[in-house]
């Protein structure tokens, strides 16, 4: 399965899905989150696939919504391809690490409390700038953050907008290895490949078991989905984006 912004590969046991849209810091369209989540759902019944692997391009992981198509879908709150893209996050039964090079900005952050294993690159850095944007941050963040960082933590990250640098990330709990930017991919796909050479069934029952908790997560998506709509139609939202907007011109 392959389009020109988003490529997936299996082999070995490992679905490499790839953001490869690198003139626009693979910014996500609406059209790049449903192949993504075809590509997600599509792994679960699969029994060859036992990891999915999700990356970019070098100098950046995801640059979050694509504003422009954001913007042109946004009069009805979240579109239903990104929405499906969060479920389909929060429900994916295989495990998925991520390899993050240079900017994970937004959704590209937020998606990285869904993985189970992150490596980061020592340039890579992460940051939510939503409340800037008049929004609240989402993909169930408000919730899991806290529980993986500490509230301090993420009220610094996901309210104040203060970015996290790799190391200050893996010392947070949300990167567990930092290494040159050059060897990002080959060690997460290193890691992919340990965890797809485990017996799959055991490791479907513990991963289950340590997670536990995937209902109370769709059901923050679906609260946060509420907020984000109402939200996206205020002043400060509108504000906000305009002033973002001309700063682009």
């Amino acid at each position: 399965m392959t389009t020109d912004a988003v490529t997936v590969t299996d082999e070995s046991g490992v679905r490499v899905i790839r953001l490869n849209r690198p003139e626009k810091k693979n910014a996500l369209t609406l059209a790049m989150y449903a192949e993504v989540t075809r590509a997600l759902r599509e792994a679960d019944p699969d029994a060859a696939i036992r990891c999915v692997m999700i990356a970019g391009s070098p100098g950046a992981f995801c640059a979050g919504n694509d504003i422009t198509d954001f913007l042109q879908a946004a009069g009805g709150g979240i579109d239903p391809r990104a929405h499906d893209f969060l479920h389909a996050l929060a429900r994916r039964q295989k495990p998925l690490v991520a390899a993050v090079n240079g900017v994970a900005i937004g959704v590209g952050t937020t998606m990285l409390l869904h993985c189970d294993y992150v490596v980061a690159g020592t340039g890579a850095t992460l940051s939510t700038p939503f409340i800037r944007l008049g929004l609240i941050p989402e993909a169930a963040s408000t919730l899991l953050a806290p529980m993986r960082m500490g509230y301090p933590r993420a009220f610094s990250l996901l309210v104040m907008g203060h970015p996290l640098t790799a190391a200050e990330a893996k010392d947070a709990g949300i990167v567990n290895a930092v290494v040159d930017p050059a060897a990002v991919d080959d060690t997460a796909l290193k890691a992919a490949r340990e965890i797809a050479a485990l017996p799959p069934q055991t490791v479907a029952v513990t991963r289950g078991l340590m997670r536990g908790h995937v209902d109370e997560i769709i059901k923050r998506i679906e609260t946060e989905s509420m907020h984000f709509r109402e939200l996206l139609q205020s002043d400060e939202a509108r504000a906000a984006f305009a002033a973002f907007l001309a700063r682009r011109k």
